[in-house]
């Protein structure tokens, strides 16, 4: 058996990460991806500075930086008076990081760059089409079964990584619990080529309160590159799937945005949204990151950014570890749990309950709270700070 295998299950934006960071590390590497291609869809999009820094560590910024739109601020605005409450400005953290701004690029565009990289490096295996049917593991390594377009094949590694997202087949095969709660409501995505930052002025990541219905907007590049934006609206429980993505329902919720009917919608989607935390997220060779390991609702752009510290963490690890049994493997469990819970799962949530606020005292308490941070230097810089993930970073290196 190979013993410095890494087999990485699932190629989104974090198995890809995990499998070009193992490749570099000088692992031979196995990715295997159940579906024929990468998922194109609208998914997260928001890159923050923390995880730009792991990026340039691979040598990709600069080509993913092309692949997006880089967007220096952020906004909070009262939906239903349409007032500016505060704009934050990254480019108060340029002493402490290259990148003082987030990038929005759609993550499939990563894991496309990604796996170009992968396709030029001698010691990685990408194979799409394929989906893993059984794993083992012993003292040894582990051992995986797979079927693609040539059936079944077994594979061999020291390590396997489970990135295969929030529907993990390796965290089932693991028996790990994915402990928390499934928010009520679900999230209405609509893609549309209206331009907010023209109409309304708003930034490129803006979010609007608003207790009758907040909405998020963010603008990314688009496959064509010609911009489109992502507004984001909560559906109750009693609207059924089919109201929800009707016309009424699209012209209700984006009219007030627009000032008149909406007619330049491309893409619709209605998704449920969930905040959990495998109870382990190492069993014995096994490993689990990004979604297969925590999922988040989107508010604030943090569970990819989170996956993706999640993957060059682990690399890190089993490059120092020293067999199975060593507490390097140990401690990446320890931090990368921890740290998702307090700031990712704790955060967005926060996010959430800023933005839907309905008491009138509370909610004019928290937008003239966000107001007097973005007029305080020092303040601003430790919210961005927090909100960006670097504070997260800072303490994964910190803690045994």
């Amino acid at each position: 058996m190979v013993q410095d295998t890494v087999i990485v299950v699932g190629a989104g934006p974090v198995g890809a990460v995990t499998a070009l960071a193992a490749a570099q590390a000088g692992f031979r590497v196995e990715l295997v991806e159940a579906s024929a291609e990468i998922d194109t869809s609208p998914r997260a999009a928001t890159f923050h500075p923390s995880t730009l820094e792991m990026l340039a560590s691979l040598g990709i910024i600069d080509d993913f930086i092309r692949l997006g739109l880089v967007a220096r601020y952020f906004d909070y605005w009262d939906k239903p008076a349409r007032r500016l409450v505060a704009r934050m400005d990254h480019s108060i953290l340029a002493e402490e990081t290259d990148f003082p701004f987030v990038v929005q690029t759609e993550q499939h565009k990563l894991a496309n760059l990604v796996l170009s990289e992968l396709a030029a490096l001698p010691n990685a295996t990408v194979r799409m089409g394929t989906r893993v049917r059984a794993l083992e593991q012993d003292d040894e390594g582990v051992t995986v079964t797979v079927e693609g377009a040539a059936g079944e094949e077994t594979l061999h590694g020291s390590w396997l990584v489970g990135a295969d997202g929030g529907r993990s087949f390796v965290r089932k095969a693991l028996d790990v619990e994915f402990e928390g709660y499934t928010w009520p409501e679900r999230f209405l995505v609509l893609t549309t080529l209206h331009d907010f930052e023209v109409t309304l002025g708003c930034s490129y990541r803006s979010y609007f309160a608003d207790p009758g219905g907040w909405t998020n907007l963010f603008k990314v590049a688009g496959d064509d590159y010609q911009g489109r934006w992502r507004a984001v609206f909560p559906v109750p429980e009693d609207e059924s799937d089919e109201e929800a993505l009707g016309d009424g329902s699209v012209a209700r919720r984006l009219g007030p945005l627009l000032d008149g009917a909406p007619d330049q919608v491309v893409h619709r989607n209605l998704y449920r949204v969930h905040q959990r935390v495998a109870a382990r997220f190492r069993v014995g060779r096994v490993f689990l990151a990004g979604d297969a390991a925590h999922v988040n609702n989107p508010i604030g752009g943090l569970g990819l950014n989170c996956g993706i510290h999640d993957a060059m963490e682990l690399v890190e690890s089993l490059q120092q570890a020293d067999g199975a049994n060593d507490d390097v493997l140990e401690r990446y469990e320890r931090r990368r749990r921890q740290l998702n819970i307090e700031f990712v799962q704790q955060q967005t949530i926060d996010n959430k309950r800023r933005l839907e606020e309905t008491d009138p005292e509370v909610r004019a308490a928290r937008l003239d709270e966000l107001a007097a941070i973005a007029a305080d230097p020092e303040r601003m810089r430790a919210f961005l700070r927090r909100t960006s993930l670097l504070d997260s970073v800072a303490k994964s290196r910190a803690t045994a």
